[in-house]
């Protein structure tokens, strides 16, 4: 028996129906991002720098994108537990790290921690730097950085500065003194900032790197003296201390830096919404505020611009530590 046409009709819509249910649903139908929970990794346990960080941008971070950010403290390894886990994670832009410095450049280049701090990661956005300072106890005898130079060359190797161990940012920055001014300095580590800040202090050792947040009391009660600024620029809360550039060494740059990543091959249209929101968060004026009295400097840029920022601060910081003796 034929079928009537409006069976005919009707037959074809149905299987046409059911296949428009079978397929797959086109890309964004589930949703614009972010459409859940977004988490951020701090590599470090709470309470610090990056930690404070973290969850004061993730607060205002997830009132722009109007979901919660969960942050999630993976500390050890020297930052690698964390910075790991993002790397390993789905690039979805569920999943972020509050990298610093040491995750993606310095610990990578001293150890083997199991990822690759450029290829494994998308730069999304800077956060903020904190330079540090190269401090002296009252009694050295120069007031800047050519002073140390004059005195390095004077008598090689004999002139100390502390640091919070080896392969810290201060003991670097010291390296990288070192290479930029062709001189040799005696490093002398200590276990954490806090002894060997206590020791500069009481004059065993003349010079130290050290963050501007923690130097700031000391420079300002006169208990240190206060060469150089190790940033690009100026600080607003030391004005009148020229940076290291201005002292006469060009390129030479030392921050604790912080931004956020996320894992390689973040979709373009996540990466440009999630560096426009963290740029707007880092420029807010209560933002501003909670950097300063963090000793912190905001840092704003391209998702692009970010990322030779980190390749540039990788392959810096692995020479500098192969010129250490340092590199793995």
């Amino acid at each position: 028996m034929t079928a009537r046409p409006w069976m005919r009709i009707l037959g074809g819509s149905a299987l046409a129906l059911a296949g428009a249910i079978a397929l797959p649903p086109p890309a964004g139908a589930q949703g614009t991002y972010p459409n859940r929970p977004i988490t951020m990794v701090v590599p470090y346990p709470a309470g610090g720098s990056a930690d404070i960080l973290a969850r004061t941008v993730g607060q205002k971070l997830a009132d722009r994108l109007g979901q919660p950010v969960v942050i999630d403290n993976r500390a050890g390894a020297g930052t690698a537990i964390g910075a790991k886990h993002v790397a390993g994670a789905a690039a979805d832009g569920y999943t972020l790290l509050m990298g610093t410095v040491s995750s993606q450049a310095i610990n990578p280049a001293m150890n083997k921690v199991g990822y690759d701090p450029v290829k494994d990661f998308t730069a999304v956005a800077p956060v903020a730097s904190i330079p540090f300072v190269l401090v002296a106890h009252p009694s050295f005898a120069g007031k800047s950085v050519a002073d140390v130079i004059a005195q390095a060359k004077a008598k090689p190797g004999e002139l100390g500065y502390a640091s919070a161990g080896p392969g810290t940012s201060n003991h670097l920055a010291g390296e990288l003194l070192a290479t930029a001014a062709g001189i040799r300095l005696l490093h002398v580590p200590y276990k954490g900032s806090a002894p060997a800040l206590n020791d500069v202090v009481a004059g065993h050792l003349p010079l130290m790197f050290d963050l501007q947040a923690t130097a700031l009391p000391y420079v300002q009660s006169g208990k240190l003296k206060a060469l150089a600024l190790t940033g690009r620029t100026r600080s607003s809360l030391l004005p009148d201390v020229p940076t290291a550039i201005e002292s006469g060494l060009p390129g030479y740059e030392v921050s604790a830096w912080f931004g956020v990543f996320a894992p390689a091959g973040l979709p373009r249209p996540v990466l440009d919404r999630l560096n426009a929101e963290i740029s707007a968060v880092v420029q807010a004026p209560d933002m501003q505020k909670r950097l300063q009295e963090l000793g912190a400097e905001p840092d704003r840029g391209s998702a692009d611009a970010f990322a030779k920022f980190s390749r540039d601060e990788a392959g810096k910081w692995a020479t500098v530590l192969k010129n250490a003796g340092l590199a793995q």
